[in-house]
């Protein structure tokens, strides 16, 4: 599947500030970008994201921050059935994929054991995470604006609402506390309702990562992967080291 993803940034800045950005698709293996560009007249400076998979951009922003990006992207991913792949063990993981086994901010995964046990315990592997993603689906309801940025996991479990980046922890919490590496990735998607910055769940099963999203919106065949984290704290679009005010954005993801 090819993709074009055309995205518009409008930001004011009351005072100097410092801003890091992340919107631009990673060059990883599953994706070929074809075209790439960002624009915006503020200094900008790259540095590698988390693990290395993608870019962030220092920015000095002060006033009003126009951000353009525009890529086309080829995805080569394939939906695999992961359900059928076992899960690691845990003296065979790869260094890379340890951290994803423990608690985060916003991934409090110690808190669901007995949930864990209760549910799932009879399962192992891939259908485990299958489980989970089908609960997840059918006990929480997608409200935009039911949750913030201070929104955990365990909030989300209790209220039974929220949006893309809840459903995303969720699913992350419960496979760590299944001793299961999980982490969250931002992506572009076309299926993404409203159109915006995706967020799914990446979790390690028969030796690597698979996206799973408990929402229905993205799949691995036409997710395009912007970076990877403990949860959304590491995949921010952007963070801003100051006060600021949106004027306005736009994300656009299309087929072609």
């Amino acid at each position: 599947m090819k993709l074009q993803i055309d995205v518009q940034l409008d930001y004011w800045f009351e005072q100097p500030c410092d801003v890091l950005m992340q919107v631009e698709v990673a060059a990883v293996p599953g994706q070929t970008i074809e075209e790439s560009a960002i624009t915006t007249d503020a200094a900008l400076t790259r540095v590698a994201a988390q693990d290395g998979v993608g870019t962030r951009a220092w920015l000095e922003a002060e006033g009003q921050l126009l951000v353009g990006y525009t890529a086309r992207v080829i995805i080569e991913r394939q939906a695999h059935d992961y359900a059928a792949l076992p899960a690691t063990p845990l003296h065979l993981l790869p260094g890379e994929a340890v951290q994803y086994l423990m608690p985060s901010r916003y991934c409090p995964s110690d808190q669901f054991a007995t949930l864990v046990h209760d549910e799932f315990g009879a399962l192992e592997g891939g259908a485990k995470i299958g489980a989970m993603r089908d609960w997840i689906a059918g006990h929480l309801s997608y409200v935009p604006g039911a949750s913030d940025a201070s929104t955990t996991a365990i909030d989300t479990f209790v209220a039974r609402q929220g949006v893309c980046r809840d459903y995303a922890h969720l699913m992350v919490a419960l496979a760590r506390s299944a001793d299961i590496p999980a982490r969250i990735a931002s992506v572009y998607a076309p299926g993404a309702s409203p159109p915006d910055f995706h967020a799914v769940a990446e979790i390690f099963l028969g030796g690597e990562w698979h996206i799973v999203d408990a929402t229905g919106m993205a799949s691995a065949s036409d997710a395009a992967v912007i970076g990877i984290g403990r949860d959304a704290g590491d995949v921010a679009f952007l963070t801003a080291f100051g006060p600021l005010m949106m004027n306005s954005q736009s994300v656009s993801v299309r087929a072609v």
